[in-house]
């Protein structure tokens, strides 16, 4: 059908609405990507962090007063579990928003790339899976600390190294958290 008097038919409101709902769905489920990448490359930081250490090892500062004890392996060992654990939750719901979206879009053949799913589930599905990376690197920077302890020496022993280390860590880190959130914040009110 052509427009009558100037305004668009029923086809043209279907397209267009169809074509931002398909914008819409395909740029959450790109975040979403995003987030589990992210996270899969901070699961592997983990993963290092726990082969890099190893009871009874000696700093590199050759004084036996920085040797980090047991208590600072074992601050690690629960620092990095629970880094993991968070990771594994963020990845777990944005893998599980990711699949509803998927499913909710093969559901109707008419509309191949529309989902209708309910956008307040799924932006606080996507503000917990925020969350979970947000206080799995917060996590993930406490254990470093340990690691950096372990193999620099204990900050109470004042290595330049390791207070250099673990300083510019904190700075950075916090800096890109700060970033992170208030991004994730500005798009979860907008």
């Amino acid at each position: 059908m052509a427009e009558s008097n100037g305004y668009p038919t029923y086809c043209d409101q279907q397209s267009r609405s169809r074509s931002s709902s398909t914008s819409t769905t395909s740029i959450h489920v790109t975040a979403l990507d995003g987030l589990v990448n992210v996270n899969s490359l901070f699961t592997i930081a983990v993963f290092v962090g726990l082969s890099l250490t190893t009871p009874g090892q000696r700093s590199l500062e050759n004084r036996s007063a920085c040797d980090a004890d047991i208590s600072v392996a074992k601050k690690l060992l629960v620092f990095e579990v629970v880094s993991f654990s968070f990771f594994l939750f963020s990845s777990l719901v944005a893998q599980g928003l990711k699949l509803a979206i998927n499913l909710l879009n093969s559901t109707d053949v008419d509309e191949a790339f529309r989902a209708h799913i309910n956008l307040k589930a799924l932006r606080f599905g996507m503000l917990g899976s925020a969350i979970g990376s947000v206080m799995g690197c917060l996590f993930l920077m406490l254990s470093m600390v340990n690691v950096i302890e372990i193999r620099l020496g204990m900050l109470s022993c004042g290595s330049r190294s390791t207070v250099n280390a673990v300083a510019s860590m904190i700075v950075l880190v916090t800096s890109a958290l700060l970033v992170y959130i208030s991004t994730a914040v500005y798009a979860f009110l907008h």
